[in-house]
């Protein structure tokens, strides 16, 4: 069992581990037992009834969080001519094709999203055991793979804060929904736009109860869990 510091525990008391709390109460309860020294991350953790074994129970999808992540989002599109000019202008980080390809075959990952557009993908796909295991490589459910057109509006959303779920090999989801510095507000319009998204991603297949449990962390902090009847019926105001 893993051995945890006495600010750890210090702020473990201040959780009722047989409670589960509402959306605003947990949030608060994250806020408060943050301990790090830096502006941690919050994090949303969903223990889901699904067999990750099963293809058509593999949900998978991105959001857009209204109040973004607070982190500064570098990214990587894999376009040419034309399709290079136009991610370029729209302020992708880094832009290229095989010179980038060949960088990160080599062993370089400096980069938060990978594009693509749909032409460059024969080339990409030769990544996919490196950028696959890191969450990094397009795919068209996750609106990595951009026709040229569309870059702009891709760059910009994964700039203000677009972030991927996907359910693990576990069952489970972990999505960043913001920093221990966001306002209560903010991370509970996050929170409210993640659990939308995933009651919508509910596939037909599913049957029972589709969320076994919701837990909100701060970084190296408590769990804190979440009602999970309140935290569904959350609404986008």
């Amino acid at each position: 069992m893993a051995k945890h510091g006495k600010k750890y525990l210090e702020a473990l008391k201040l959780v009722d581990r047989n409670k589960a709390y509402s959306p605003e109460e947990a949030i608060e309860l994250v806020k408060k037992t943050a301990y790090a020294n830096f502006d941690g991350s919050v994090d949303l953790h969903l223990r889901m009834n699904l067999d990750p074994r099963k293809a058509e129970e593999q949900i998978r999808g991105t959001v857009l969080l209204p109040s973004g992540l607070g982190k500064t989002v570098r990214i990587l599109v894999f376009a040419e001519g034309e399709a290079a000019k136009i991610a370029e202008e729209a302020g992708a980080d880094y832009v290229g094709s095989d010179d980038l390809i060949k960088k990160i075959q080599e062993g370089w990952t400096e980069f938060d999203v990978a594009m693509a557009t749909p032409q460059m993908m024969g080339k990409v796909g030769r990544l996919g055991k490196i950028l696959g295991p890191r969450g990094l490589m397009p795919n068209p459910k996750t609106n990595t793979v951009v026709q040229p057109e569309d870059l702009p509006r891709a760059i910009k959303e994964a700039r203000q804060g677009r972030v991927e779920y996907r359910l693990d090999k576990t069952g489970n989801i972990h999505v960043p929904i913001g920093k221990v510095s966001f306002t209560k507000e903010q991370l509970l319009s996050n929170l409210t736009a993640l659990m939308e998204a995933i009651v919508r991603a509910k596939p037909s297949s599913a049957k029972g109860q589709y969320i076994k449990r919701i837990t909100l962390t701060s970084t190296m902090g408590p769990g804190v869990k979440v009602d999970i009847n309140q935290a569904l019926a959350l609404k986008s105001v």
